[in-house]
């Protein structure tokens, strides 16, 4: 299999999230086959759906990999659980988070894995370090990444830290 962009969402609210999303980032540039190509900064941000619960830490990933979407679904499965990935409910808190957002320009609808990622467009938290490192990028069926940002409200949207450059 050739290399393809793919995006990949972080988030985390538990046991040191800054730790849990820098330490998400560097695994998954060893995940066989991929390399992390641009990351985006690290931004705080509510939580949705289950509000009682402390703030996110979220980024955004641009990955090359050569592993089928499935693969790489199991991969980053199995590095949440790694980091502790506990899932007692839905929007529970958690130690890590981590979404296929975009595979090339893949339209997927199976069980387990929909992509793109179903809600990635309503949401800010995923949309504002998205546009970070890929302003252009289309979403199939949606649009362009920066015209559906302008759509929402990411008042409660904070800077972390500025981006590191991958080398």
């Amino acid at each position: 299999m050739t290399d393809v962009i793919a995006y990949v969402a972080l988030g985390a609210n538990l046991s040191d999230p800054v730790r849990q999303v820098v330490s998400a980032l560097a695994a998954l540039d060893s995940l066989p086959g991929t390399h992390v190509t641009k990351k985006s900064a690290l931004y705080r941000t509510a939580p949705v759906g289950n509000i009682d619960q402390p703030e996110f830490v979220n980024a955004v990933a641009e990955i090359e990999t050569r592993l089928p979407p499935h693969e790489l679904l199991a991969a980053l499965l199995a590095l949440e659980a790694r980091q502790g990935r506990v899932r007692a409910f839905p929007n529970a808190p958690r130690t890590l988070d981590l979404d296929v957002l975009l595979y090339d320009n893949l339209q997927l609808d199976e069980p387990g894995l929909t992509i793109p990622h179903p809600r990635m467009h309503e949401r800010g938290f995923v949309l504002v370090p998205l546009r970070e490192i890929a302003p252009e990028c289309i979403i199939p069926g949606r649009g362009v990444v920066s015209e559906l940002l302008s759509e929402i409200d990411t008042s409660d949207i904070r800077r972390e830290q500025p981006p590191t450059t991958i080398a």
